[in-house]
């Protein structure tokens, strides 16, 4: 079974807008469930599906097949959940490659910093503009961005 193991930071800076060029994505959800959620995301002429299995730690089922974009489009037009814009930076340090999103619309001012992991103890190093560890605050999910966007959180987030 597939199986995504990932850290999520906040960012201290944007340092790291100098290391890589941003893409621009767009993702929404079908099913945000306490077991599973289905996700869209489209970024330049590439499309995937994903379905993501309950979290348990920092781990948890992921499954994820492309699909044409024209298909993706039409499909979040179905999502019952806003829809998520946002630019993302892989920026390779470490041995990892670290993924910037920088969120827009009802989530602008948001910056998250992933890395994905090949085990939960797996060891790696930070950069300097890495910031607080949210890897356990489900409000950094962005299935829960898509219902409680972070600028209508007003200091609680859900």
């Amino acid at each position: 079974m597939p199986l995504e193991i990932e850290r999520k930071f906040l960012t201290t800076s944007d340092a790291y807008r100098v290391m890589a060029k941003a893409r621009h994505i767009i993702q929404g959800y079908l099913i945000i469930g306490e077991t599973a959620t289905v996700r869209l995301r489209i970024s330049d002429d590439t499309a995937w599906i994903t379905v993501k299995g309950k979290q348990s730690g920092i781990s948890r089922a992921e499954f994820e097949y492309p699909i044409p974009v024209a298909d993706a489009e039409t499909m979040l037009k179905l999502s019952p959940y806003a829809i998520i814009e946002k630019y993302r930076y892989r920026i390779p340090f470490g041995g990892f490659v670290w993924e910037v999103d920088e969120f827009l619309g009802m989530n602008h001012g948001l910056v998250i910093a992933e890395i994905e992991l090949p085990e939960e103890a797996a060891f790696f190093e930070k950069p300097d503009w890495i910031g607080e560890e949210v890897s356990q605050d489900h409000r950094y999910q962005n299935s829960n961005l898509a219902m409680h966007p972070y600028r209508l959180w007003g200091g609680t987030g859900v």
